[in-house]
């Protein structure tokens, strides 16, 4: 009878008062800073509840990352510049604008760790451009990735499917045409192309392509196709030669390089 006493008492004692926060464990091991922005979790995820380490850091957040939660901060401007520098958006959902050609990067942040999605930069996956980021533009783009995340946990579309059948070889008008220079992620058709000599092609027509064509212009239907006929009409310096396409080859051309929802150019 005593002993249960007891153990009532300090179960009590070690209860937090009416309306008190309970201790998150962290705490044991961290200092506390930035508490008028909630508990550790706003901002670094984990579980406090726990003090054993392996569970406590679940899906942490190292502090490097967490600037997109402590309000208008310039990691997250010059991250948000180098998506735009570095097209992010011609394949991604990024703050809920993109092509959705691979994987949300609204939802991959809000499922996986920045260290993860470090891995990912720094190790592109088939067909994704080596950017050759530093460490510090890394933390920078994920520190903007996590910002658009945090306002969009969903994409609005279901999971993307991207076919890698790189061994077969293709018979459509990409392939055979264009695809021993680029590469590109096609909606219709998934990976296509073999090339690192010329640009990535993936959302070339729509308005998350950089505007490469001549004087900083978007590409468009009209323009790929004077292109085509003859790059050095349009730039002096083009090593590009021209590529001969029927009408019906460059139908299936323009369908290729379409991406489905994407603002008409």
């Amino acid at each position: 009878m005593v002993s249960a006493v007891l153990i009532i008492a300090l179960l009590l004692v070690s209860l937090p008062a009416w309306g008190e926060q309970p201790r998150q464990m962290c705490q044991v091991c961290h200092p506390v800073h930035y508490a008028e922005r909630g508990g550790c979790p706003d901002c670094h995820r984990g579980n406090p509840s726990s003090d054993r380490k392996n569970i406590a850091h679940a899906g942490l957040i190292p502090g490097k990352y967490t600037y997109f939660a402590l309000g208008d901060q310039p990691h997250v401007k010059n991250g948000n510049r180098l998506i735009d520098q570095y097209a992010c958006r011609r394949c991604h959902v990024i703050d809920g604008r993109g092509n959705r050609l691979a994987v949300s990067l609204d939802v991959a942040a809000a499922g996986k760790t920045p260290v993860e999605l470090a891995g990912s930069i720094r190790r592109p996956a088939e067909f994704m451009p080596d950017f050759g980021m530093d460490e510090a533009r890394i933390t920078y783009l994920l520190n903007a990735l996590l910002a658009g995340s945090h306002r969009h946990t969903t994409d609005g579309g279901g999971p993307v499917a991207v076919h890698f059948d790189t061994a077969r070889k293709k018979s459509d008008v990409f392939s055979i045409k264009c695809g021993s220079c680029h590469r590109l992620l096609s909606e219709k058709r998934g990976a296509l192309g073999k090339g690192n000599i010329g640009p990535n092609l993936s959302g070339l027509l729509s308005n998350y392509y950089p505007k490469t064509f001549r004087n900083s212009e978007a590409w468009t239907v009209r323009r790929l196709k004077s292109w085509l006929d003859n790059p050095r009409t349009i730039k002096t310096g083009a090593r590009m030669r021209p590529v001969i396409l029927t009408g019906q080859e460059f139908s299936e051309l323009v369908d290729i390089l379409k991406v489905e929802h994407a603002e008409e150019i």
